[in-house]
């Protein structure tokens, strides 16, 4: 029975720290890209604009209810068959849109609870000052739905982080995808797997921090 290497473990970090950045560059476009989709998604349903909501319903309803392995490979494998022009769609961009899909509709729901949670005073308030329902929206509304629903936004981002590791199985070499190799070569499964790990947890520990400062940050004005 082999005992466990700590050299070698030490030894992992620079090698996956060269590849993190491909993995932090997935995260962040992958985020900003379901930040803002899940909020035209989250403004369609609260309107409950003809046509667009039920599509919005039917969208939502798949993201969340299949896996995101299962979308990545549909997305990566499948509509490349039924859609030529996809076929030269690389890893990397095939990741990042199925992040965003995925996660853009968990989201869109935070989101589209966190405005109708405004009181409805409030609205009638922005439109006794003059102001028009966009005016009212990102004046009034967003600020305060944003800081409701800051939390489980910040969760799901920090999720989506967490899932860039499913990015290897489209054949992406990030972190995930060099630990694997490093492993399947050492035969030191637990140090590779737990060197990849502890980068993971580092992030994720960084990422909450910021978000209780982020927190504390809008609640000052409460």
């Amino acid at each position: 029975m082999s005992s466990f290497d700590f050299n070698y473990l030490a030894g992992l970090f620079p090698i996956l720290f060269r590849y993190l950045g491909i993995t932090l560059q997935m995260a962040a476009m992958a985020s900003v890209v379901a930040l803002v989709l899940a909020l035209v998604l989250a403004l369609i349903r609260v309107f409950k604009i003809p046509l667009a909501n039920g599509f919005v319903v039917v969208f939502i309803s798949f993201f969340r209810g299949t896996p995101l392995l299962v979308q990545l490979f549909i997305l990566y494998y499948g509509l490349p068959q039924l859609i030529p022009a996809l076929i030269g769609l690389d890893a990397f961009s095939a990741a990042v849109i199925g992040l965003s899909l995925h996660f853009s509709a968990y989201m869109a729901e935070s989101l589209r609870a966190a405005i109708q949670a405004v009181p409805r005073s409030q609205w009638e308030a922005s439109y006794a000052f003059g102001m028009t329902r966009i005016q009212a929206l990102r004046r009034i509304v967003l600020p305060q739905a944003v800081r409701t629903a800051l939390p489980s936004l910040m969760n799901y981002l920090i999720d989506l982080l967490k899932s860039t590791s499913l990015a290897f199985t489209l054949g992406l070499t990030e972190i995930m995808a060099k630990a694997q190799m490093e492993a399947s070569s050492s035969f030191k499964f637990f140090e590779s797997y737990l060197a990849v790990a502890l980068i993971y947890w580092g992030i994720v520990l960084l990422s909450t921090h910021l978000q209780s400062k982020l927190e504390a940050h809008l609640s000052k004005a409460y």
